[in-house]
């Protein structure tokens, strides 16, 4: 006579064990995806990038994810072959980008040369850094589709909520340290040389976690609470992108994520430029928003978990960064004290948003297609991780350009940031305006955006 046991995801040590080791991951791979962000000015004066290449090289993250479909490919793949295989290709592929990377920014042998047009420097980093792009955009849906097999019917937002803060802890290390170690170093690769060996043991990590993810499997099945499901089919992709209720966190997801990631590629440089802080230091106050969305972001998911408002919360977080926006492009409002407030404030928003966004895509899209539904909004979502830095760049340099001045013994360009601040303001106008009626959309169809997570 069998006896039925319990799965292992009713344990909380084993499934918040199981978040911290994935979380890992995230966290190298986010460290790596900012650390360029403050070395802007260190790229122009050590390599003699301007501001169009700097923008050329960090829409590189979305290139293979957009135009060659490898995303979509990756969430396909997910739901076909699982979490284990799928994480550590991702894990690897984020590796052999930043290896790429490095040996691009680090090698004399590209000097003097071109290559499709652009400085062969630059192309073979953009290159090394758009294939770390599917491996990270790939590792971030995997990871999220781990979350939902621990913690469904459970602290999904919570989880979920954490698993962003340990990522955005990555961002947060990424924007605070990377200049100081360049200029310790006075090396522009150093950190860089860093993010590779954070990778390399987020591999290893995402390697434990498989064995952790073989026994859950084997104690549902040996618990008898496994359900049959259906195989992923690749019409299924068509009624992924048939829901409306889909499109509109989709679209919500692109239009805020371009209104936050791409304005942190310039923060730095906006924090010079406009507020009068020392080079040294103006990473530091970018480096508090992902501070604080550590904090927050657990806490809205939690409440999301117990009291539900999903949908209300991600209005009034794409309210905040929007005011945020419009207040940066005032150009009276230039005291430093004045950027860390509105920094604090746009932590806020970016912590609002996420925490309720993520946790209600599993509300509207099935099991056993939920991997290519994130993969699909990821790949949405690259279109402006893109464009919008390539925009920004663009922008800088054809209507922002105010001069030059010496910034520790080397001439700087210096930009008036009130035209990509408004683009930015746009952003997040649009986002509030799709929150809207993504909520009307959970009125009609009864997804339960507004209900909690978590089942008495």
């Amino acid at each position: 006579m069998s006896v039925n046991t319990v799965s292992l995801k009713e344990s909380k040590a084993a499934r918040w064990t199981a978040l911290v080791v994935v979380a890992f991951t995230m966290f190298a791979g986010y460290y790596l995806a900012d650390v360029m962000a403050p070395l802007k000015g260190l790229l122009e004066n050590q390599l003699s990038w301007n501001s169009v290449e700097y923008g050329f090289f960090t829409s590189a993250y979305g290139w293979f994810n957009v135009f060659l479909f490898f995303l979509i490919i990756g969430g396909i793949i997910l739901d076909r072959m699982g979490v284990r295989f799928t994480g550590l290709g991702a894990a690897l592929i984020m590796v052999l980008g930043t290896g790429i990377k490095y040996w691009a920014i680090t090698t004399s042998s590209l000097d003097g040369t071109e290559l499709f047009g652009w400085k062969s420097q630059v192309m073979v980093a953009a290159i090394g850094y758009a294939i770390f792009g599917v491996g990270v955009e790939v590792a971030g849906i995997t990871v999220s589709k781990v979350i939902v097999k621990w913690f469904k019917g459970k602290e999904l937002a919570l989880a979920m909520g954490l698993q962003v803060s340990i990522a955005r802890l990555g961002t947060a290390l990424a924007l605070s340290s990377s200049l100081p170690i360049a200029l310790k170093f006075n090396d522009v690769s150093a950190p860089i040389l860093i993010c590779l060996i954070l990778l390399c043991i987020g591999f290893i990590a995402y390697f434990i976690y498989t064995f952790m993810d073989k026994k859950l499997d084997a104690s549902i099945i040996a618990s008898g609470s496994s359900e049959p499901s259906e195989e992923f089919r690749m019409k299924d992709i068509l009624l992924i992108v048939k829901n409306k209720g889909w499109w509109y966190i989709a679209l919500l997801c692109v239009l805020f994520y371009s209104a936050v990631f791409p304005f942190l590629k310039y923060a730095t440089d906006l924090m010079i430029n406009k507020f009068g802080v020392n080079a040294e230091w103006a990473g530091v106050i970018p480096s508090l928003l992902p501070f604080g969305t550590i904090l927050l972001t657990p806490v809205f998911g939690s409440i999301y978990d117990r009291k539900g408002k999903g949908a209300t919360i991600m209005m009034i977080g794409a309210g905040l960064i929007t005011v945020v926006h419009l207040l940066f492009s005032v150009p009276l409002f230039n005291n430093w004290m004045f950027a860390i407030t509105l920094i604090l404030l746009l932590g806020i928003g970016f912590s609002l948003v996420p925490s309720a966004m993520w946790p209600s895509i599993p509300k509207i899209i099935p099991d056993n297609q939920l991997g290519t539904a994130f993969a699909l909004i990821f790949w949405v979502q690259n279109w402006g991780l893109m464009g919008v830095p390539l925009l920004i760049g663009w922008v800088l340099e054809k209507y922002c350009i105010t001069g030059t001045e010496m910034i520790n013994g080397t001439t700087s360009t210096t930009y008036d940031y009130t035209i990509p601040m408004l683009i930015f303001t746009t952003f997040g106008i649009l986002a509030i305006i799709l929150a809207f009626l993504l909520k009307i959309e959970d009125r009609k169809k009864g997804y339960g955006l507004e209900l909690p997570n978590i089942k008495r």
